[in-house]
């Protein structure tokens, strides 16, 4: 049997299964890795207020410190994507994530400003290289029909492990002497996690076929078929089944530009470079705008507590509405209210008229909608590509991310001394209203689609 009859038939096992106990086994190995992540990219927005006193940073200093991991992020994302194709999912998410919580450790021990500098470059590239293989992975396992609650619901461990961030970030870093020292120790613990992942986490059996590796493909799905029969009735494989199987064969970067994809290709670069720009150009600085607005550390290391309490509503109303209303409408929709929501809120950052409680509304609000944007965009871009340049795909799409945000705390930085706070969160609108622009012209719609 040639691959692409293996592939046909791997995929149209996975797709008539019921969703089970197995599905959220994977949801749960691979969220907690998502949640390490959001925890180490809070954990150090956090840190860098504590530093500008422990320190004596500049502002284009701190802007330094957030872009130097999302620098590394995109080296990262850069090389992992290439590399999850070639040499398997599971392999580039373990070293990834070794090397993300040895460098965090590091970052502990950092003597200097340059060596966290160099720490958290590291540190970002295990970081960014994690990220768009967990994405990739998780929905070639996950039933069409499910994929879109099952994709959207692994973003809500990333709102945990951000607040998990803040909270460790509230009660440690004012707290004791050297305390973000401590905090970059807790950011380390992922590194107990591989083991997990190693033992528990299977190949892609879609991965496996498409390489040649017929046997061990067919080996996963029936262990997967094994342990689903022990909680659900398996259907029958149907024509029908395999007929909504399309087959697409190894590609490369390049393939990423060639007629069929190119259109796809542009939207998602844009996307993911101006989604990505709001998000950091607004988080990363979130603390340490609450500071410079006259509350201390600690009030503002909780207003921020609250306002990321908002991202895990939305991540769930669109896990289960992707499914029902599509995935590029509410995408399109989650950017233009995320650009409203940013206007208003900082406006009432810079001005200054209403009272804090109606501050952290409108900070609550524009979270909400930034949430549904990741929810939907990392179950969405995976579903665009076939599986010989899936994590390709994503990952140069993060590159681009990783690009966004690594510029964003340098540009809102500088925009700060010379449009004020107002004007440096009206650019952060604008990046997200322009993305929702571009995802409703040249997005397509994945709904129900079996993953080519």
């Amino acid at each position: 049997m040639n691959n692409f009859g293996t592939s046909v038939i791997v995929a149209a096992k996975l797709d008539r299964l019921p969703l089970s106990r197995f599905h959220y086994k994977l949801l749960t190995i691979n969220g907690c890795a998502w949640a390490f992540d959001a925890f180490d990219v809070g954990l150090v927005t956090f840190i860098a207020t504590a530093l500008i006193q422990a320190w004596h940073l500049s502002s284009a200093q701190v802007g330094i410190l957030l872009s130097s991991g999302l620098f590394g992020m995109m080296a990262g994302a850069f090389l992992s994507g290439p590399a999850a194709d070639r040499f398997g999912r599971k392999a580039v998410f373990q070293w990834t994530m070794l090397l993300f919580s040895v460098a965090s450790l590091a970052c502990a021990l950092a003597w200097d400003f340059t060596s966290l500098i160099c720490f958290r470059f590291l540190v970002g590239v295990g970081l960014g290289g994690e990220t768009p293989v967990v994405t990739a992975l998780m929905g070639e396992f996950i039933p069409a029909g499910d994929r879109g609650k099952v994709q959207g619901l692994i973003n809500t461990f990333w709102a945990f492990g951000w607040l998990a961030a803040a909270a460790l970030s509230y009660f440690i870093i004012p707290g004791i002497q050297d305390g973000w020292r401590w905090a970059f120790v807790a950011g380390a613990l992922p590194a107990l996690y591989i083991w997990v992942v190693r033992r528990k986490l299977p190949e892609s059996p879609r991965w496996l076929a498409l390489q040649g590796r017929d046997k061990e493909a067919l080996e996963i799905i029936e262990q997967i078929e094994t342990e689903v029969a022990k909680t659900s009735t398996i259907p029958p494989v149907t024509e029908a089944n395999m007929a909504a199987v399309s087959v697409a064969g190894k590609g490369s970067i390049g393939t990423l530009f060639s007629p069929t994809y190119c259109r796809t290709t542009v939207m998602l670069w844009i996307l993911w470079f101006l989604g990505m720009f709001g998000y950091y150009g607004l988080f990363a600085w979130l603390p340490s705008l609450l500071v410079k607005a006259g509350h201390s550390m600690v009030k503002s290391f909780l207003y921020v507590v609250i306002m990321q309490f908002a991202y895990i509503p939305n991540q769930i109303l669109c896990a289960y509405a992707m499914d029902k209303y599509g995935r590029r409408r509410l995408l399109t929709a989650n950017l233009l209210f995320a650009g409203i929501a940013t206007v208003l809120f900082g406006w009432a950052l810079g001005y200054g008229a209403l009272e804090i409680s109606q501050v952290v509304f409108l900070g609550v609000l524009t979270s909400f909608f930034v949430s549904g944007v990741w929810g939907i965009t990392y179950t969405y871009t995976p579903e665009l590509y076939p599986t010989g340049i899936r994590v390709t795909g994503t990952s140069m799409a993060a590159t681009c991310s990783r690009l966004g945000s690594m510029l964003a705390p340098l540009v809102i930085g500088y925009a700060l001394n010379f449009v004020g706070v107002t004007g440096a969160i009206a650019i952060v609108a604008g990046a997200f209203i322009l993305a929702g622009i571009v995802v409703a012209i040249l997005g397509k719609e994945t709904r129900g689609r079996s993953l080519q």
